[in-house]
C-alpha cells in the first residue's frame, strides 16, 4: 500500500485537482474530473525537490508540480531514496530465513547480502521469515499446511505468486492463508511478474 493525498497538480500551463498516490516505485495522479491517469515511475524522474509545500518533478514529458503541503518533503525523500525489495519484505541483517520453491537469482543475492542464515528447500524451526514461491493452486495446497504448522510466534510467511495468471489468483492465496488461521497483513510488488502476500499468526494464538 502506498501513500495518498488530494492535491492540485500542474503540468506546464495546465492544472488539475485530484488524488495523488505514492506507490513503492511510481507516483500516480488521478484527476477528479475523470481525465487520463498520470503514472510517473521513479526510474523516469530526472530530478525531484520539495519547496514551499510543493513537490517539483522533472520528467521526460516535462516538469510536474504537486501542491502537497508538509507531505512534499516526505514524498520527495521516498522518491529519491526508495526502499530496496529486501527492506520492504522485512529482511534484516542476521535473520533466519527459509525458502520453499524457486526464486530468481537477484532475490537470492539480496538475501545473502543480508544474512547467512538461509535454509533452502526445507523449513528451519528458527525462521523469522518464510518465503514460499508457488505457481498454481496445486503448489499452494501441497505446501500450505506444512508451512502453516512451522509458523510459531512472530514468524512471518510471504507467499510469492505470479500476477495475472488463471492458475493462481490473489483470492486463492488469501483464502488459503485465512483457512489456515493466518492473518494477511501486507502486500508487496515482489517483481514485475510476481506479487508477495504476507501472513502472520494472530496475536491471540502466539
Amino acid at each position: 500500500m502506498g501513500n495518498e493525498a488530494t492535491c492540485k497538480a500542474h503540468f506546464g500551463k495546465k492544472q488539475a485537482t485530484g488524488k495523488a498516490l505514492l506507490e513503492t516505485a511510481e507516483l500516480i495522479f488521478r484527476p477528479a474530473d475523470g481525465g487520463p491517469t498520470l503514472k510517473i515511475p521513479f526510474s523516469a524522474i530526472k530530478t525531484a525537490k520539495a519547496s514551499g509545500g510543493e513537490l517539483h518533478l522533472q520528467t521526460p514529458s516535462g516538469p510536474v508540480i504537486f501542491e502537497l503541503g508538509p507531505t512534499a518533503e516526505k514524498w520527495c525523500h521516498k522518491i529519491l531514496h526508495p526502499r530496496t525489495r529486501a527492506e520492504k519484505l522485512g529482511v534484516k541483517p542476521g535473520i533466519h530465513v527459509s525458502l520453499l520453491g524457486h526464486f530468481d537469482p537477484d532475490f537470492l543475492r539480496e538475501l545473502r547480502a543480508a544474512t547467512k542464515n538461509i535454509r533452502e528447500g526445507k523449513l528451519d524451526a528458527t525462521s523469522d521469515l518464510i518465503f514460499l514461491s508457488v505457481n498454481s493452486t496445486k503448489d499452494l495446497a501441497s505446501a500450505g499446511n506444512k508451512t502453516e504448522k512451522a509458523m510459531k510466534g512472530a514468524t512471518a510467511l510471504w507467499i510469492v505468486y505470479p500476477k495475472g495468471q488463471r492458475e493462481i489468483t490473489e483470492i486463492d492465496v488469501l483464502s488459503t492463508g485465512r483457512k489456515a488461521g493466518l492473518k494477511d497483513v501486507k502486500v508487496v510488488a515482489f517483481s514485475p511478474t510476481h506479487t508477495a502476500l504476507k501472513f502472520v499468526v494472530p496475536l491471540a494464538r502466539r
